[in-house]
């Protein structure tokens, strides 16, 4: 698994070949080449998939304990990027203000484990280049068919984003910071203008409804997701939910997370977050599984190095302990969702209407809705994976008939009357 020259791969359920001492991404790029080949020779619609483990570590499983190492480029690249070093952000080595959790333990990295660290990013930098050579064939192969070339979307992305010393973090990808959160992705095809750029936050369970979308297919109903904007057309939500169960990756050998308490550090790393954003707002808020709280102003903090939660003063025009009762019942809404809740979850909160984003929910006569009406996303326990009896109150109140028609005369608050 994770193996750059001892990959072993089937092709239609056939028999297992191994190709030892073989770069694997090249492997996939030349079996790539051959389904696309096939396809454009069929004239009939097609969809191809192609996934590399480049850059993704070196995954040693005949090892005790297994580890992750370095990503091992093709030959022809080893030379590259040899003086290419991590950037030094505002949050590289650093610890947040008000840091909760483990990340208000982790000590400084040391000058050697910077330098591994360096070295580590040149070895990703390395073996995208095998993968930058993949994408280059594949376009290259659909323009010898201009008609096909013209009638198809690219799409580029990662599964997850990635962090090297970020907030003191050794390499990984599992934490809640933006790092790891906010992942390219790239589309090009008919239709789509182009150096074109959305800012409206999506998620991968909008990937499918998109490729519906532009393929002609009607959209199911069970689709968490929704089609992207891509060509800058119609509205989109403002949220993306983010979850994660289970111990914190780490990835390298410069990092010793041996010795007492490090199992219970690692497992520590159980939360949900909420990323909310905007035309005047960025905000980012967290539930871990300890119960500590994070929330970031990540349009006037991009870097994520001052934890607001326990501010009581306003940050980008809202007032900060108003904004966190209406994040944290979004945040529950969300845990749980199916369907349109996960789309539109403002409607489920308010199935009468007049609710549609963030702004809306900052009325002040939903205050007492939000602070007293509400659960709040708590955890029991860490555990490693998702049980639900750990998972706190799994579902909100919605804002009902009566408590809105008491509460409004003349679009006044009068009284308080929640309907449960």
């Amino acid at each position: 698994m994770y193996n750059y020259l001892n990959a072993s791969m089937a092709i239609d359920e056939g028999p297992l070949q191994l190709y030892t001492g073989q770069y694997s991404t090249d492997i996939v790029a030349n079996h790539a080449m051959d389904f696309l080949q096939e396809a454009m020779q069929a004239d009939k619609p097609f969809f191809l998939g192609v996934a590399p483990t480049a850059p993704h570590g070196e995954r040693l499983v005949d090892k005790t304990p297994i580890t992750f190492e370095a990503p091992i480029p093709a030959q022809r690249h080893e030379h590259l990027f040899s003086n290419v070093k991590v950037a030094r952000t505002p949050n590289f080595n650093q610890a947040a203000n008000g840091s909760i959790g483990y990340f208000s333990v982790i000590p400084p990295l040391t000058d050697a484990q910077v330098a591994y660290s360096d070295t580590f990013y040149q070895r990703r930098l390395q073996a995208l280049q095998a993968v930058d050579e993949l994408v280059d064939s594949i376009v290259a192969k659909l323009y010898t068919r201009p008609d096909v070339a013209s009638n198809t979307y690219l799409i580029y992305t990662s599964d997850n984003g990635y962090h090297i010393g970020q907030h003191r973090l050794p390499p990984g990808k599992t934490s809640n910071t933006d790092s790891d959160l906010n992942i390219p992705f790239f589309v090009r095809g008919p239709g789509i203008p182009a150096a074109k750029i959305i800012t409206s936050p999506t998620s991968h369970t909008d990937i499918v409804p998109s490729i519906f979308k532009f393929a002609g297919i009607p959209l199911r109903d069970e689709f968490d997701g929704e089609p992207m904007p891509w060509k800058g057309e119609g509205s989109r939500q403002e949220h993306v939910n983010v979850e994660y169960w289970g111990k914190r990756g780490i990835e390298g050998t410069a990092f010793d997370m041996t010795g007492d308490g490090a199992d219970d550090e690692t497992l520590r790393n159980t939360y949900k977050t909420l990323r909310i954003v905007g035309s005047d707002y960025d905000f980012s808020y967290t539930v871990w599984c300890t119960n500590e709280h994070e929330l970031y102003d990540t349009k006037l903090d991009p870097w994520q190095m001052n934890n607001i939660y326990t501010h009581t003063t306003t940050t980008s025009g809202f007032t900060i302990p108003l904004l966190l009762t209406r994040l944290d019942t979004l945040l529950l809404t969300l845990k749980g969702c199916t369907r349109n809740t996960c789309r539109r979850p403002w409607e489920t909160l308010f199935p009468l209407g007049g609710v549609t984003s963030l702004r809306d929910a900052m009325n002040p006569a939903y205050d007492a809705f939000f602070d007293q009406g509400q659960s709040r996303v708590s955890f029991s326990e860490c555990l490693d994976g998702y049980e639900r009896r750990a998972e706190g109150a799994l579902f909100p109140v919605p804002f009902g008939v009566n408590f809105l028609r008491k509460n409004y005369i003349k679009g006044h608050a009068i009284q308080v009357h929640l309907q449960i």
